[in-house]
């Protein structure tokens, strides 16, 4: 369905103002059609002469005339009164035939003004036979819609200037109460009376200022006095959290009431607040675990200090470093919530850890990362990065040996539509031309083949680099077969 900016740039010479007038009109008429318990629909008029359908809307609070859509759709039947309406300048009625009704539907047109000239027509469209005795509360609502039509026509409603986001504020079933130019109340729903009942309020409201009712009258006092739309959130009582949207009904551009919508949305809250204390717990979980893993790797350096074994010492030193690696995911979880995390944040510390574990003074070694992978689910992220540490540790050992002179590491990250790929590339020693990595016996390559392929369902590649590889990550003069790159692809959903 086209959208109303659409079928006014392409059917009709209206203003960008006009336009953004209309589109404020449609962004407050959902409570119109409750009020008139009937839909809505926007005409416009074309340069051939003729009308157009450019927005419409149903109602919550009685059944729809139309099943279709007809926003674009020409005028038709409706273009009777809507000639009417901007003869005569003021609100027509007339009979206008409907798709699959048996008899004519009754039209009211409402024009649309805007520093005084008629841009539009709001047609207010409902089945002429409707048996259902009207009560109090249909009576008050369409006498409500009916004193918002005046506004329409006089050009003040809706409101110029930035208006608030009314998605999410109540509606008419939530709970309504009539207010004259005082605050006083003048009607109240039976949903706004069960408000009142919740917080305590069991005095009878009508010809009360809600102050004197111990209600908070805040967003009513600045409708009145500003003659602008108020959304706000209070708490009524300590337990109770209300929702409230107030909008001035205005005539001859002076006050005369208001329209007071209230929701109770005090569950809401309480889950939303559950939601965030749940966040800050998982949160201060992980907070500790990494604590608690730094107390760990704390307590095997000072046992490997006292080790004599050279072997021994050098096992212990690689299960801290692969405490360090999940300390490291923990903490990035631990300033982020939900279950997944930027990868990017993970991998810039694990370069980190290996510039200050890794290497040493006499073979230099610059730790660069390109991409950032976007984010993972920790149950990927987490034996990730450990592959990745591991992979960072071979590079090192092997292809920038003691006495070399230091090299380049580089980790490229990129994103598929349904993997990740990892790329590791280092400008060191070339890799032997014998090697096979289903071979491999070392316990780094092992962890790295059994959580890429076994627990990732991922697949490895390690080979010799070429010209093509170090140029694409910067690393220059460098000759084919010097250097090794790892090619990681790991696929999530």
């Amino acid at each position: 369905m086209a959208t109303l900016a659409e079928v006014a740039r392409q059917r009709t010479t209206l203003s960008p103002a006009q336009v953004d007038h209309l589109q404020r009109l449609v962004g407050e008429w959902g409570f119109l059609a409750d009020l008139s318990f009937a839909d809505l629909l926007l005409y416009v008029p074309t340069p051939g002469d003729d009308w157009v359908v450019l927005a419409q809307v149903r109602p919550s609070t009685a059944r729809t005339i139309y099943v279709a859509d007809y926003v674009g759709d020409p005028a038709d039947s409706a273009r009777p009164v809507l000639d009417n309406v901007v003869t005569s300048g003021g609100l027509c009625e007339g009979d206008i035939t409907v798709e699959g009704l048996a008899e004519p539907a009754r039209m009211l047109g409402i024009p649309v003004r805007l520093d005084g000239t008629i841009i539009a027509v709001l047609a207010r469209e409902t089945s002429s036979r409707n048996t259902r005795m009207a009560g109090e509360l249909e009576r008050t609502y369409v006498a409500i819609f009916e004193r918002f039509a005046v506004m329409v026509a006089e050009g003040s409603f809706p409101s110029q200037g930035q208006l608030e986001d009314s998605s999410a504020a109540p509606r008419i079933g939530d709970g309504t109460i009539l207010l004259d130019e005082s605050a006083r109340v003048r009607y109240a729903s039976p949903n706004a009376m069960s408000v009142f009942h919740r917080v305590g309020i069991t005095a009878n409201a009508l010809g009360m200022r809600l102050a004197e009712m111990g209600f908070d009258d805040g967003s009513a006092r600045r409708a009145l006095e500003s003659k602008r739309p108020v959304i706000e959130e209070f708490d009524q009582t300590p337990e109770i959290t209300l929702l409230s949207r107030c909008i001035p009904i205005m005539a001859g551009g002076e006050v005369t009431g208001a329209l007071l919508l209230i929701r109770d949305v005090t569950e809401v809250r309480k889950r939303d607040k559950l939601l965030l204390s749940k966040d800050a717990t998982i949160r201060e979980v992980h907070h500790r675990v990494k604590n608690n893993l730094q107390t760990i790797s704390s307590l095997l350096r000072l046992q490997a200090r006292r080790l004599q074994s050279a072997e021994a010492k050098a096992a212990v030193n690689e299960s801290v470093r692969r405490i360090r690696t999940i300390a490291v995911v923990h903490e990035t979880l631990s300033r982020e919530a939900g279950d997944d995390v930027a990868f990017i944040d993970i991998v810039r510390p694990l370069l980190r850890l290996s510039e200050e574990g890794l290497q040493s003074q006499d073979r230099p070694i610059r730790f660069t990362v390109h991409g950032d992978g976007g984010r993972l689910p920790t149950t990927v992220a987490t034996p990730l990065s450990v592959v990745l540490i591991e992979l960072l540790q071979n590079a090192i050992d092997h292809g920038f040996p003691e006495g070399s002179a230091g090299g380049d590491v580089v980790v490229e990250l990129s994103r598929q539509a349904d993997s990740l790929l990892i790329t590791v590339v280092n400008d060191g020693v070339g890799l032997d031309p014998a090697f096979e990595l289903n071979r491999a016996t070392g316990l780094g390559l092992s962890i790295v083949r059994t959580l890429v392929t076994t627990e990732l369902g991922g697949s490895i590649v390690m080979r010799a680099g070429t010209r093509a590889d170090f140029d694409r990550v910067g690393i220059h003069d460098v000759r084919d077969g010097t250097g090794t790159v790892v090619q990681l692809t790991v696929p999530f959903s």
